[in-house]
């Protein structure tokens, strides 16, 4: 944990750079208010089912439950994801703005929300204890965890606990979890399995975030663990099951990633090599970052290249013709975004391809018309989330640096870039990522000094030699 707080930081800044929207337009809010279910004659009844959901602290805008059961030969898991189609008007008003927002935008002060709070955290979400309309994704899987069939279908769900990550770590450890995830730690474990064998590559880098600390803020490292990569897992078997249902059916909106090319392996192997890591030929880059030790500062400069191979990430809708990428290669499969429609807009069309795959009917025109416009709109509001977390990230770095200009501190050089003197720094007592003027080497403990601090301009810099 950060030992360094700063008082008075305004994110209302970032909102204002960024064009954020300050609330929601009246007409929007009093259709979430007065929102019906559109499906509710033909809805099945699996209030039967003690679903449970596994979120944040502080969330309320509850997208996905599940139970998971474990059998004789494998396991079933039922996956119940809050319908969003079945409650949002196409064409209404309330459509309209979710378009214009595309996602969530998360910032430490607040949300600024894809659906007004009485839909997202109110009427829509999986909240306990409340009847909810979902729709309920039924997989199949076998002793490894590979899934053998796939089904989806709107229901009626009940919630009978909402459960935090952090508690449900504890309650694996001490062997008491909820009856309905007793084998999600098995379940995930076999997963991450099949997931290296497939060559997905799973980045584990210290990831920062602002906290309040009383009337205060500072940067922190979030906390994961093994409980947020098992429910990941769950969300990642869904989405490749829901990209299969499109492929299989020419239609649908996925989520692509080109493979890394050989020049972008080939620099990291000489950053391995250069850090003494082994890192024989016949083991791919997702089965190395794997198998790396999580408290090394070697495994921390690898893990900050290594996103260097997965740059091109985009959404391919197609409607009969399929694209010529497919695959996601962090993923190692074809994947699709279905898991959160209160707070991704394109989960939503997504849905609604796989409800019609899966019963054998049209789909609809109003999801089908709209599938060619979700690559643009959700790379605009991906990349405008990226740009926000970023700037709330940088803005809270330099406010709690700003009176320490001249102060050492002890750092871990994650990336030198030869011939330009300067170098990327972690430095853990801020948890703050920082360039550095300077040519110290990759993967060095080293001390260094805060040259500035400009919290106008969002920067901090540090120098070396201290």
């Amino acid at each position: 944990m950060s030992r360094f707080v700063a008082r008075g930081i305004d994110f209302g800044t970032v909102r204002t750079e960024f064009h954020l929207p300050d609330g929601y337009p009246p007409a929007a809010v009093a259709q979430a208010r007065t929102a019906s279910d559109r499906f509710a004659s033909g809805r099945q009844d699996r209030t039967d089912l003690a679903f449970v959901t596994i979120d944040p602290p502080d969330s309320m805008d509850l997208d996905q439950a599940l139970h998971l059961e474990r059998t004789a030969d494998g396991f079933v898991l039922h996956y119940a994801i809050a319908d969003v189609g079945a409650v949002v008007e196409p064409g209404g008003v309330l459509d309209v703005e979710t378009r214009k927002r595309g996602q969530t935008f998360y910032l430490p002060d607040g949300k600024v929300p894809l659906h007004p709070q009485e839909l997202s955290e109110g009427s829509a979400s999986l909240l306990p204890g409340e009847d909810r309309p979902a729709v309920v994704w039924r997989i199949e899987l076998d002793e490894s965890a590979e899934p053998l069939s796939c089904t989806v279908s709107r229901a009626t769900v009940r919630s009978v606990a909402r459960l935090e990550y952090s508690g449900v770590q504890a309650d694996a450890e001490a062997g008491r979890l909820h009856p309905s995830i007793a084998s999600l730690p098995e379940f995930g474990r076999l997963r991450t399995a099949a997931a290296v064998a497939r060559g997905a590559i799973e980045l584990r880098l210290p990831e920062q975030e602002v906290v309040p600390d009383g009337d205060s803020w500072r940067v922190d490292l979030a906390p994961r663990t093994e409980a947020d990569d098992w429910n990941a897992e769950v969300s990642l078997l869904t989405g490749m099951c829901a990209a299969a249902m499109m492929l299989d059916a020419k239609i649908g909106l996925l989520r692509t990633l080109p493979p890394a090319g050989p020049d972008a392996v080939g620099a990291l192997r000489r950053t391995a090599a250069a850090l003494g890591v082994d890192w024989p030929e016949s083991v791919g880059v997702g089965e190395l970052l794997a198998r790396l030790d999580p408290n090394s500062a070697s495994t921390l400069v690898l893990m900050t290249e290594a996103p260097s191979l997965l740059r091109g990430a985009d959404y391919a809708a197609f409607d009969g013709t399929l694209p010529e990428l497919t695959a996601h290669a962090a993923i190692g499969a074809p994947y699709a975004h279905v898991t959160a429609p209160l707070r991704r807009l394109s989960d939503r069309y997504s849905t609604e391809v796989c409800l019609a795959v899966s019963a054998g009917t049209p789909v609809p025109s109003w999801a089908r018309d709209a599938l060619g416009s979700m690559p643009e709109i959700m790379g605009g509001s991906d990349s405008l989330a990226s740009k926000i977390d970023r700037a709330c990230i940088d803005l809270t770095e330099a406010t709690v640096l700003a009176d320490r200009v001249g102060e050492t501190f002890d750092a871990t050089v994650l990336r030198s870039r030869n011939g330009k003197r300067t170098a990327d720094v972690f430095v853990p007592s801020v948890s703050v990522m920082a360039k550095c003027v300077g040519d110290p080497a990759e993967g060095e403990q080293v001390k260094i000094r805060l040259v500035s601090a400009d919290v106008a301009k969002r920067t901090v810099e540090f120098g070396y030699p201290a």
